[in-house]
């Protein structure tokens, strides 16, 4: 029976597979624990390559079905990350290379990210640089005497 064999084969392979599709939150944990110590250690051999590649496609397939990132404003999100990861302002200030003045403004609403800045948070927390160039309202300081006054920051 060829297809006896085949199907032999396929499971053989399948349960010799280093990774799979991401089907829980405490697999989706597990890989990005792997993903960041891959990074971590300057690789340079295709394998190792090729399994940061792997990972960080299974990581953004599983954000996309599983995470509202396309509903939620870049500061939400930012912030929801710095609790998830435990981080204080001053350590995304130095996550960023920016001043913790700067953080807060941001955090606050009353900067916007910067390309350098979406860069690096895209970088740190392994995510699409879509996710954090989005537009949302700011506070500006001209109009903050007067209720519910916003400016976009875009132009």
């Amino acid at each position: 029976m060829p297809g006896m064999n085949n199907m032999k084969l396929m499971k053989t392979k399948a349960q010799n597979m280093k990774y799979t599709i991401i089907r829980t939150k405490a697999q989706y944990d597990e890989y990005c624990k792997i993903l960041e110590g891959l990074t971590n250690t300057n690789p340079s051999d295709s394998d190792t390559l090729d399994d940061i590649d792997l990972i960080t496609l299974l990581i953004e397939k599983w954000d996309e079905e599983n995470t509202n990132f396309k509903t939620v404003d870049p500061v939400s999100l930012l912030r929801s990350l710095k609790n998830d990861h435990k981080l204080k302002s001053r350590d995304l200030a130095q996550i960023l290379d920016v001043s913790p003045s700067l953080v807060s403004e941001i955090l606050n609403y009353r900067k916007g990210f910067s390309k350098e800045i979406i860069r690096r948070l895209s970088e740190h927390f392994k995510l699409r640089q879509e996710i954090f160039n989005k537009p949302y309202k700011l506070v500006s300081p001209l109009n903050s005497h007067i209720r519910n006054a916003s400016v976009m920051n875009n132009p």
